[in-house]
């Protein structure tokens, strides 16, 4: 017997999108659960937790970000974002409280499902992420307890501060860390908005590491975060 894809949760107050998302979904082996507010999502996601979850901000009754908030009190579930709300400020406070990505609309399909994939690629290895003593993100391996860092096999040194950075968003690989996170992770709780910081260092990170321009390993968010990705497998390179 065929085992049934995994169950993706379509948040959205538009009959349109969560027909079109649904239908793209299950053309692709995944199952779907449509509903259009913030309240029927809180209730869906009590009875049963989905594989993932794809989440309008623009919610008839409920902010989405709100809906992010509650959920995050009891389950890690993947939530990817799909709002026309695209400023800076709506997504970092959506990641903030718990969003793993964000699309913002109109969006291409693929990019959605590509990110979906992502999200649950990632999702099982989160809640293991801490204990993990190596992580591995394509060719690049982070060994956390002894600090050491390879790619391609191919030792790279790091200054402390670098290798927190690097680290940090290892643990959480596909997924966007906002600026304030990493700042306050890796520099302290007294740092939130000094992000001239972590564009020093990602740059810095990014020749160490000898990214590709065209596909880099450590993805800049404009105005948002950073992301680590397996580059040789990533859908789609601007991100």
């Amino acid at each position: 017997m065929t085992e049934p894809g995994p169950l993706v949760l379509i948040v959205d107050d538009e009959p349109a999108i969560r027909r079109a998302v649904g239908v793209a979904l299950e053309a692709r082996g995944f199952r779907s659960l449509a509903v259009a507010t913030g309240q029927e999502a809180i209730d869906a996601i009590a009875v049963q937790v989905p594989d993932a979850v794809v989440l309008d901000l623009g919610l008839p009754d409920i902010d989405g970000v709100e809906v992010c908030r509650q959920v995050r009190q009891w389950t890690d579930v993947p939530i990817v974002v799909l709002s026309a709300e695209g400023s800076d400020d709506r997504k970092v406070l959506a990641l903030d409280e718990g969003a793993d990505d964000y699309v913002t609309k109109p969006f291409s399909m693929p990019e959605l499902l590509a990110r979906i994939r992502v999200a649950l690629r990632h999702q099982p290895s989160r809640g293991q992420a801490e204990a993990r003593a190596v992580h591995e993100v394509g060719d690049l391996s982070i060994d956390v307890a002894h600090h050491r860092v390879k790619v391609g096999g191919r030792p790279v040194d790091l200054t402390p501060k670098e290798f927190a950075f690097l680290s940090l968003l290892a643990q959480h690989q596909g997924r966007v860390l906002t600026h304030r996170f990493i700042l306050q992770e890796v520099w302290g709780p007294e740092y939130g908005s000094e992000t001239q910081y972590l564009r020093v260092y990602a740059s810095q990170l990014r020749k160490k590491l000898a990214d590709d321009p065209a596909r880099p390993r450590l993805v800049t968010e404009p105005g948002v975060g950073y992301r680590l990705v397996d580059s040789s497998v990533e859908a789609d390179p601007k991100w």
